[in-house]
């Protein structure tokens, strides 16, 4: 309980305006926005010279508390910047990186008496392969060539990319970035997407790696038969291919389709429908469902079963629904999601954070099968304050059920309590805020510590201030 001290340290100096983590990938989205060129420049120098500088500094404070176990805290600073240069009959060029500092910290290279398992959360502010790294941590980011024409865009090499499977998932220093190819045009009122991602470059990592390597630099958890898993390193795929289509037939009905192919490893469908209507009131209505298939390619990534990642003729099923009412400031969302105990859902948590509506920052239902989960928000949006309650909760199956609980994460509840404010005037730019995380247990994890530090019975807070530039 000694960090939440320094929590309210911070508080005192940065007075009571405060900015939680709730909705970063659009932050981040903001901070790199392109702008879509009017007219283009009349050389390829007067394209170079007219190009825009922008950056991103990022405080991040972070502090768990397990109940039983050993706590963390972690005070990180980040600072990116990026230049894109102006249009040139439709071409564009993009690059930048960013550099990342441990202020101070508790020992995040020790482990845990009881579970010998290291920091889950704080690590990643940093470079979680290697814990002992103190200085500046550097990562080259973006570095690309963008070709824009009417409403097609086409872009090639490093860059950022929001998918439902593959995305920024940042709530940590950095984000997740991806090398390839990715192309995005609107045809009246549909908009398509197609990508080939041959590399990635993980939050928490500083290093791009082809896309088979990336799999696994985090906890690889069980196989199904309860042996360790052993994939890291030992998958072959010669890359990620997606697709996505959007169409709106009016104001209120929109339906989506993604999917997302990792050859030799495995396929992913989604589709998602949303609907929303005002019946004559202040308040208006929404309603959306989404249903994901996945089935194992080729061999799962490897002919051993014991270093593959998804099982050779497996597959898994997941389908939720979302209900919404919109009045005035406030916003209130019911959730639920169902994956059946037809295999495990699986995606790799390096790529990014789960598409279901019930998710919450600080957990994933990755790596399991049989998951009943519900999750209510109530939010409210007011000038320039923001804040919201969410409370879940997740009946997983039992930890010892290794066919359906890849990471031994037995049934929780968790709530989440956030508030942020963004500056304007002078200080346009800056925000600031706080995400406070409770989870405790509600199923069997049988007194091992590794089924409960840093996953149940524990209380997690995050103050973060941003400036973009």
């Amino acid at each position: 309980m000694k960090s939440f001290v320094l929590i309210g340290c911070l508080l005192t100096l940065t007075g009571s305006i405060v900015r939680a983590q709730t909705a970063v990938n659009e932050a981040e989205s903001r901070m790199w926005k392109s702008q879509m060129p009017g007219s283009d420049s009349i050389s390829v120098w007067h394209a170079l010279k007219s190009g825009r500088v922008q950056g991103h500094a990022r405080y991040f404070f972070m502090t768990t508390d397990n109940q039983l176990y050993s706590d963390y805290y972690a005070h990180a600073l980040g600072l990116a910047a990026r230049y894109s240069s102006a249009s040139y009959h439709g071409f564009s060029l993009s690059v930048g990186g960013s550099a990342v500092y441990n202020v101070y910290s508790s020992d995040l290279t020790k482990h845990d008496e009881a579970s010998n398992q290291l920091s889950r959360y704080e690590l990643g502010l940093f470079n979680i392969l290697h814990p002992k790294d103190k200085g500046l941590l550097f990562r080259l980011e973006e570095l690309n060539a963008r070709y824009h024409h009417k409403q097609s865009t086409l872009i090639i090499g490093n860059q950022l990319l929001n998918t439902p499977f593959i995305n920024l998932q940042d709530g940590r220093t950095r984000p997740t970035e991806v090398q390839g190819l990715y192309f995005t045009s609107t045809i009246k009122s549909s908009k398509i997407e197609a990508a080939f991602l041959n590399r990635i470059s993980p939050r928490s990592t500083l290093h791009w790696y082809p896309v088979d390597q990336s799999i696994g630099l985090y906890s690889q958890g069980v196989n199904p038969d309860g042996s360790k898993s052993n994939y890291s390193g030992n998958l072959s795929s010669a890359g990620v291919f997606y697709a996505a289509v959007h169409t709106a037939f009016n104001d209120q009905l929109k339906l989506h389709a993604w999917n997302q192919l990792v050859e030799n490893i495995f396929n992913t469908t989604m589709l998602q429908s949303d609907y929303s209507f005002n019946p004559g009131s202040k308040h208006i209505f929404s309603m959306s469902l989404q249903v994901i298939r996945q089935d194992a390619m080729g061999n799962g990534g490897n002919f051993d079963p014991a270093k593959t990642y998804f099982p050779k003729g497996g597959h898994s099923l997941s389908f939720g629904g979302m209900v919404s009412v919109k009045s005035g400031a406030f916003k209130t969302t019911l959730n639920i999601n169902r994956i059946t105990a037809a295999g495990r859902y699986l995606m790799p948590r390096e790529w990014g954070k789960d598409p279901f509506f019930t998710f919450m920052p600080r957990e994933r239902n990755d790596g399991l099968g049989d998951v009943t989960a519900v999750m209510a928000q109530v939010s409210y949006q007011h000038s320039k304050v923001e804040t919201s309650l969410a409370a879940g909760y997740y009946r997983l199956p039992d930890v010892r059920n290794f066919a359906l609980n890849k990471y031994g994460l037995p049934s929780y509840a968790q709530l989440n309590a956030d508030l942020k404010y963004n500056f304007g005037g002078l200080a346009k730019g800056l925000d600031a805020g706080l995400l406070f995380v409770y989870k405790p247990k509600t199923g069997n994890s049988y007194g091992i510590a590794g089924y409960e530090i840093n996953k149940v019975d524990m209380f997690q807070g995050n103050m973060v201030v941003n400036y973009y530039f």
